[in-house]
């Protein structure tokens, strides 16, 4: 895995995904703490930010129509680049309101769909098969590093120079990624016959949901989605106001807990190549949904409180290396090239599209119900997204290697 245009397309993703996490914990904090944000308008926020993937089956149809493939992903970096970059001028112009971060959420979903869409029919004309894992390893690893680094450096940022200057720093994030991706040489993707969108859309669905492979992952990571997206709407909010962490802590806590993602990042080849890939992606369902339940159970002193969330963060990211980097060369292995986009497409719209519906849920939930016990209601329904892969062949499936 030398190749410079590999090694460039990598370096794009790493500097975004930094921006990223520190985007993640600085948008609802603004929520929270500037705009005095509800439980329910907080899990509206984060539904915005996914609700654009509604419409990624469609997108993905479009995609796969297109030959400039690189173009896309340029673009997907510079929408969400602007869009985030109004929300620092908002805020220092004394003009930010909730409709704003509204709008700023559902752009960057929309850029977000938009490089999704794209990046697999990408990603497989600079990645042989037989590298899919440990390229998947190497994206994954850049991706669990910023959760490392990234809360710790943004809640550090938020508090000695305000979230719009966290914010800020991503927006610069997704400047250079594009650059980076821009200088990659790339020719032209092939496109087949040009169908209609709708006939593209219903190709996408019914080759996933005929596949046993696509349609039990797909099950799998929706359900997982859903129910981490109640957790997610609610878990900052619960950590801030309940147990009454600063923004330096929780940004700390989830740094030092993200090691745990780093390690399964850099240890899950090993892991697969030794228990299988399809056995080690099965633990990584149950490992990444069940800490959430010791985070929703946390009490105590301000120590303790912060060693269970970095504890927990530990064991969930490690899982869900397990599961996403397995799962992910499985279907890339399987999927022929002329329907990656719009399987993307279809796993855009179904998984993602499950998060908003969580997240939305979640804020309902944390007012009626509130929010521990949400909290515990997310972490035992994520747990049983296992039972897709289970009922599967793919706990069977060693290797990705052809007999």
């Amino acid at each position: 895995m030398t190749d410079r245009r590999f090694a460039s397309f990598w370096a794009g993703e790493t500097v975004s995904q930094f921006g990223d996490r520190i985007s993640e914990l600085a948008i609802p904090l603004i929520a929270v703490t500037l705009l005095a944000a509800t439980p329910a308008e907080v899990g509206l926020l984060t539904a915005a930010i996914w609700a654009p993937n509604l419409l990624s089956i469609v997108v993905g149809a479009w995609v796969d129509r297109q030959a400039h493939r690189k173009r896309l992903l340029v673009l997907a970096d510079l929408l969400r680049a602007a869009a985030l970059l109004s929300l620092p001028i908002a805020c220092w112009t004394g003009a930010l309101a909730l409709p704003q971060l509204f709008a700023v959420a559902l752009l960057t979903g929309v850029g977000q769909v938009l490089f999704s869409c794209s990046y697999q029919s990408f990603f497989v004309t600079l990645v042989d098969r037989d590298h899919y894992v440990e390229a998947n390893s190497k994206l994954s690893t850049s991706r669990s590093a910023s959760f490392v680094a990234g809360p710790a450096a943004g809640g550090f940022l938020i508090q000695a120079l305000s979230a719009p200057v966290a914010i800020l720093i991503d927006a610069v994030s997704f400047l250079l990624s594009a650059v980076l991706i821009g200088r990659i040489p790339a020719e032209p993707t092939p496109v087949g016959e040009r169908k209609s969108l709708v006939a593209g859309i219903g190709a996408g669905l019914r080759y996933v949901l005929g596949h046993s492979y696509l349609r039990a992952s797909l099950a799998c990571v929706t359900t997982v989605n859903f129910f981490g997206f109640v957790a997610q709407a609610l878990v900052i909010l619960y950590i801030s106001r309940e147990l009454g962490l600063p923004a330096g802590l929780i940004g700390l806590a989830f740094g030092l807990g993200a090691t745990g993602a780093l390690l399964g990042a850099v240890i899950t080849p090993k892991l697969s190549a030794r228990y299988g890939v399809g056995r080690t992606a099965v633990a990584g369902a149950i490992l990444f949904p069940a800490p959430t339940a010791a985070i929703a159970l946390a009490d105590g002193p301000q120590w303790l409180i912060v060693t269970i969330i970095v504890l927990a963060e530990a064991v969930a990211g490690a899982g869900v290396m397990l599961m996403d980097i397995n799962l992910n060369s499985v279907q890339t292995s399987v999927i022929s090239d002329d329907m990656r986009s719009r399987v993307s497409g279809v796993f855009g719209t179904i998984n993602y599209g499950a998060r908003p519906l969580g997240a939305m849920i979640g804020g309902l939930l944390g007012e009626s119900l509130g929010l521990r016990p949400t909290l515990l209601i997310a972490a035992a329904g994520g747990v049983l997204s296992c039972l897709w892969l289970l009922g599967s062949p793919i706990p069977k499936l060693r290797s990705l290697t052809p007999a």
